[in-house]
């Protein structure tokens, strides 16, 4: 290894875009989006060069056939297709190979990449794929296109829970999926400018909650810091250019500092004689972000705002540059890491420290050898090197399963867990970007890593289910101590266990930390549990419906069962019962779900063939349209009174249907109102059609009284939140009711005036992503 000093500058950090530019200044908008003029559109052929020479780079005599063919594939396939820049849609495959190509995947990744599209957008077939390139290639295809086809922006919870299981079982299939659509969602982000707001918006966060937290889980660092930039900058523009301006406000002076730090240490090195390469750098955004806004602090006010790296030629000079760096600056006490001895999950190795420079400025210096610095940038795409053994098979390290352990973990987690919400929860606590780790030993002397904060339960149920279950107590270096003890770096761990432990408590879910610990302890309860909580369940369900006047009999029949126990996610109908048993689910939830099930089966009954029957009959000798202030149409009666029913409370955009009371007018329902439902056969003689005017909008004015039931765990701030979405929206809010039980939950009831279905749809959509809330519904009699 050659010396060489460096200064990575904040303008070329991200090569194929400058990040901090508006790339939507002087373009014409079509649809409200940035296109870009013809002159501007980029050469395909010259992209393509591009990609090849990268090739050739890291693999100089390879034969690149199959990525030929693949690009003159897909010209073909994707022919005159637009891109919404206005340029030609080749350009993105091109793109997605050449990201490939700087990962040094292998070929047929890269030849995958440029054909991600084909079957998805055009004639092109999976079998057409397999023809052409055989059935590893065509497998990666398929993969990224089934992932292509999903969305995690949804607002139900059951489709994200779902989407999610069929991203983690592709990943499972062959981990190349995957790289391949980070790549994908890459060249999606550095063009985003020609998306429109909203879209932009849209793209940003699901970069931010999926693709940048999977792309930090495999250790693509090279990644994961655009990713995580580029979000910020569409998710918040204004902070994001708001810090782009801090940052280059004084950028002459931090660039002086960085390099003089450099020259120092470069110097230094030599004299040691240590070969190294050093190169020093701002931090990104989205990490300064962060510590702006953990630590509450300014940026001139952030610790290591700067960072230099020393990549050396062995783990031992690594440690003899350490000495050296020590000797020269002061080290800040408690800020040195040594992730060489103890590696992330992620498979990142280096050493950092953080130092007090002779002008008191301190930054953050890591220590690495070459092979792990291609692991921080490459991560586990390291193993799909574009290489070749002796047979011609690409070789790929054993250590890859326990590198993917934790991709395991999740498959496990998806086979036991019949709850979405739990699972989504789950997944987001091990997905945590910002999740530090805490690492300790067995008294064997393995290290275990677990998330800061964590205590011997977590620690024990990171040795085995059954320990932690079995679990008495604990010993920390030789000393008992309380089940709540924070685990410290270093710490060793004996668990203390007995056969005649009852198990584990429920306190303990408020005292661990792991989302491992946390779902192990759940299962355990359940499982433990099961019976009687299914015949609780069908207890409950019972004593709502003889509440309600609600036929039992029904509504419970393996149809509708289906239906509802898919809605919510569970495998079957014994754990929907279960779970409304011991809590997480509320009775109510589920048998207003099974009645609007059984409700569209007979509203057909109701409207069809009673209602229409005797409107056709009254039409022979009269036929009248009445309009009411109401802004309803009635047909068939004359002069109607017309009132809104409290029951059910309907608004516009809702189907509706009148119901001829004694001697007070028409009552107008909800077609999904509980009690039209259940109305006896003599009663439904007088039902009666009934719609909303065509000139009834939220625009037209008219007031109306929605209420919604809302199901939450039963939080701090929540009604704060709640009570903020609807101060901002300006809606006027009649009632409010809240009931909170033992177990931790809460049913919030409200009343509120909206102009139609459609102001009411946007607030329950608020409403629905605030943390806590489980489940809204309408009041339906």
């Amino acid at each position: 290894m050659s010396d060489k000093t460096t200064y990575e500058s904040l303008d070329n950090r991200i090569a194929p875009e400058a990040l901090t530019e508006d790339h939507t200044k002087g373009l014409a908008v079509v649809d409200g989006h940035a296109v870009k003029s013809q002159e501007d559109y980029e050469d395909p052929n010259r992209l393509y060069d591009m990609l090849i020479a990268r090739i050739r780079k890291y693999h100089p005599s390879t034969d690149v056939s199959m990525i030929e063919k693949a690009y003159k594939l897909a010209v073909k396939a994707h022919g005159d297709q637009r891109r919404k820049s206005g340029e030609p849609y080749i350009i993105h495959p091109l793109w997605v190979a050449i990201i490939l190509a700087d990962l040094e995947m292998d070929k047929e990744t890269i030849a995958a990449g440029m054909l991600h599209d084909v079957v998805e957008d055009t004639k092109f077939t999976e079998e057409d794929i397999r023809r052409e390139f055989g059935d590893e290639v065509a497998l990666l295809v398929d993969g990224v296109t089934k992932l292509g086809r999903l969305s995690y922006s949804s607002d139900k919870l059951e489709v994200q829970a779902e989407n999610l299981r069929k991203m983690f079982l592709a990943m499972a299939k062959d981990i190349r999926v995957i790289i391949i659509k980070l790549a994908d969602r890459l060249h999606n982000m550095r063009t985003l400018q020609f998306m429109t707001p909203a879209k932009q918006k849209e793209k940003a966060k699901e970069t931010m909650d999926i693709y940048a937290p999977i792309a930090q889980r495999l250790g693509i660092s090279k990644i994961k810091t655009e990713l995580d930039d580029l979000a910020l900058k569409y998710s918040q523009p204004e902070v994001f250019y708001d810090l782009v301006n801090q940052i280059n406000a004084r950028k002459t002076e931090r660039e002086e500092f960085v390099e003089q730090i450099v020259e120092e240490v470069s110097t230094h090195m030599k004299n040691a004689n240590i070969k190294a390469e050093v190169n020093g750098r701002v931090k990104h955004f989205f990490s300064i972000y962060k510590k702006m806004v953990n630590q509450d602090k300014t940026v001139d006010q952030i610790y290591d705002l700067f960072a230099v790296r020393i990549i050396v030629e062995s783990v031992k000079d690594c440690y003899a540059a350490l000495g050296v760096i020590h000797e020269m600056y002061t080290p800040i006490p408690g800020r040195f890491k040594d992730y060489i001895a103890m590696p992330k999950p992620n498979m990142y190795q280096s050493l950092h420290t953080t130092l007090m420079s002779s002008v008191g400025q301190p930054f953050e210096i890591q220590i690495r050898t070459e092979e792990m610095h291609k692991t921080a940038e490459y991560g586990i795409a390291a193993h799909w090197k574009y290489k070749e053994s002796n047979d011609g098979k690409k070789s790929v390290e054993a250590q890859e399963e326990e590198k993917l352990s934790w991709l395991r973990q999740i498959l496990e987690w998806q086979r036991d867990m019949s709850d979405n919400r739990e699972f989504l929860n789950l997944i987001k606590g091990d997905l945590d970007l910002f999740a530090e780790d805490v690492y300790c030993f067995t008294p064997q002397g393995d290290v275990k890593n677990l998330p800061n904060g964590s205590t011997p339960i977590d620690f024990a149920y990171a040795i085995h289910s059954a320990v932690g279950n079995k679990m008495v107590g604990a010993r920390v270096n030789g000393k008992l101590v309380n089940i709540d003890y924070k685990i410290q770096n270093g710490d060793r761990i004996e668990i203390l266990t007995s056969q005649n432990s009852k198990g584990p408590s429920r306190d303990w879910l408020n005292i661990v930390k792991s989302t491992q610990a946390k779902n192990k302890i759940n299962q355990w309860f359940k499982k433990e549990f099961k019976e009687s909580n299914i015949i609780r369940g069908k207890d409950m369900i019972a004593t709502y419906c003889r509440a309600k006047s609600i036929n039992v009999a029904n509504i419970i029949q393996p149809k509708y069962q289906e239906i509802v126990q898919k809605k919510y996610g569970f495998k079957d109908w014994d754990s929907v019962l279960a779970a409304i048993g011991h809590g997480g689910l509320k009775e109510g939830q589920v048998v207003n779900r099974l009645v609007e099930e059984y409700g569209k089966d007979h509203r057909q009954a109701i409207t069809d063939e009673v209602v229409l029957e005797r409107v056709a009959e009254a039409a022979k000798n009269k036929v009248h349209i009445a309009k009411s202030k109401s802004g309803i149409v009635v047909k068939g009666i004359d002069d109607m009174a017309v009132r809104f029913s409290r029951c059910c409370n309907p608004v516009p955009g809702d189907e509706i249907v009148g119901f001829v009371t004694r001697g007070r007018g028409l009552s107008i329902h909800r077609t999904d109102c509980i009690n039209m439902i259940h109305l006896s056969e003599s009663e439904r003689a007088r039902l009666i059609p009934a719609e909303w005017e065509t000139e009834v909008t939220e625009k037209s004015g008219g007031q109306y009284l929605a209420e919604i039931k809302m199901y939450a765990n039963d939080q701090q701030g929540l009604l704060m939140e709640i009570s903020r979405i609807f101060t901002e929206g300006n809606v006027d809010v009649k009632s409010m009711n809240v009931r909170t039980s033992k177990k931790g939950t809460a049913t919030i009831e409200m009343g509120f005036i909206v102009h139609g279905r459609e102001e009411l749809e946007r607030i329950v959509k608020k409403l629905q992503q605030l943390s806590g809330i489980i489940d809204i519904e309408r009041a339906t009699g």
